[in-house]
């Protein structure tokens, strides 16, 4: 027999657990699926910077930002931009007074989900179909041949989004940059003249249209994407298991740079290829009767703005707590929610957009430090 969900979240990323945490404290249920057969299916990748304007803001409505505050990693605010040569051109400390705290990826999800009640995570539910019924409910298939229905299906599915083909044609298209995501474990005491170079919080590292965005984890371990610019299918012929053969194929990118950058890669413990997609910026939709999208399902951007995961969270609340403001009226709901989430989005995705450009292009490094010294981060 199929089941029925009121209110059905496809996706358990940090989008859809707000949305269906804000619905929760506001006495809504909401059931979320996940595709991943467990919360411990995956490490969920590196550190956040979670803003005062948007993700700190969601963390409130969800009545968890307590919970944050013990999470963050203290120290994790310094800043240092260097060239390929190891000159550091801008170092900031964190003394504390920061809006941008960072915090473990895997600690934030987990503050959601232990917020959440029992059974409100489905997991192992990969889907493999969605369709209108007409009068706003909808249709949810999944792989194991079961499905539900709903009367308000919410996309927070990600880039590659099952539930998005309802509202829009658009797919994310690749971004000029792809990142090969290392780690480098117990780096001061194996690393160390990499771990000394990286410092304690943020690191980036700019020239020749390719650099290093790297952290300090909270476990000791530096998490670092090496940028590369090239084609969509560079990664193609490169087998990421065989790690020297990987590394091999990486490091020519990074030729005459110091010899503590390439050891980024050279030293590696993990390799793994990330392609960078974007939606279009401006991506909105009709509005249609009991569906809608969040986080980046709706607007899937490229890193570089460090907006992608606040809003998201921002999203899933302002989504809440519409819904919560219009008990009985979904539509009145979802029109008050998009109107607010295509603009905000269009402005962070072409800031997102600008932002690669800018650290990409023949003058990166300058530009860089051209912002950080006299734009938004040094007022």
């Amino acid at each position: 027999m199929t089941a029925h969900h009121p209110i059905a979240i496809i996706g358990a990323g940090l989008g859809g657990l707000t949305a269906a945490r804000v619905l929760h404290v506001n006495g809504i249920e909401a059931v979320v699926f996940e595709l991943e057969a467990s919360p411990a299916a995956r490490t969920q990748g590196g550190m956040l910077d979670i803003h005062e304007e948007n993700g700190q803001k969601a963390l409130h409505a969800a009545g968890l930002h307590e919970g944050f505050r013990k999470i963050i990693h203290e120290g994790g605010q310094e800043m240092r931009l260097v060239g390929p040569d190891g000159t550091v051109h801008v170092s900031e400390k964190d003394d504390g007074t920061g809006g941008r705290p960072e915090v473990d990826r895997g600690d934030l999800r987990d503050l959601l989900l232990d917020s959440l009640p029992d059974g409100a995570v489905r997991w192992g539910s990969k889907v493999t179909g969605t369709r209108a019924l007409g009068d706003g409910r909808h249709e949810v298939t999944f792989a194991d041949g079961s499905d539900i229905t709903t009367d308000l299906l919410i996309g927070a599915d990600g880039a590659w989004s099952r539930v998005r083909p309802l509202l829009s044609d658009a797919r994310p298209s690749y971004a000029g940059i792809s990142f090969v995501e290392t780690d480098l474990r117990d780096a001061v005491t194996r690393h160390s003249r990499s771990a000394a170079l990286v410092g304690g919080g943020f690191f980036i590292a700019l020239g020749d249209q390719c650099g290093f965005l790297a952290h300090r984890e909270t476990d000791g371990s530096l998490h670092v994407y090496a940028a590369l610019t090239v084609d969509e299918h560079w990664f193609d012929g490169i087998d990421f298991t065989d790690h020297a053969a990987a590394k091999n194929a990486v490091l020519p990118h990074f030729q005459d740079w110091h010899e503590d950058l390439r050891a980024l890669v050279a030293d590696a413990d993990t390799m793994t290829p990330r392609r960078i997609h974007a939606l279009p910026v401006g991506h909105s939709w009709e509005r249609t009767p009991g569906v809608t999208l969040l986080g980046d399902a709706a607007h899937l951007m490229s890193p570089f703005a460090g907006e992608g995961a606040n809003l998201a969270m921002l999203d899933g609340a302002e989504l809440g707590q519409a819904i919560a403001a219009h008990p009985g009226d979904t539509e009145a709901a979802l029109l008050a929610y998009e109107g607010a989430l295509f603009p905000r989005s269009e402005a962070s995705a072409a800031a997102s957009s600008a932002s690669l450009e800018a650290m990409f292009g023949e003058r990166g490094l300058e530009q860089m430090i051209t912002f950080f010294t006299t734009g938004p981060a040094a007022r």
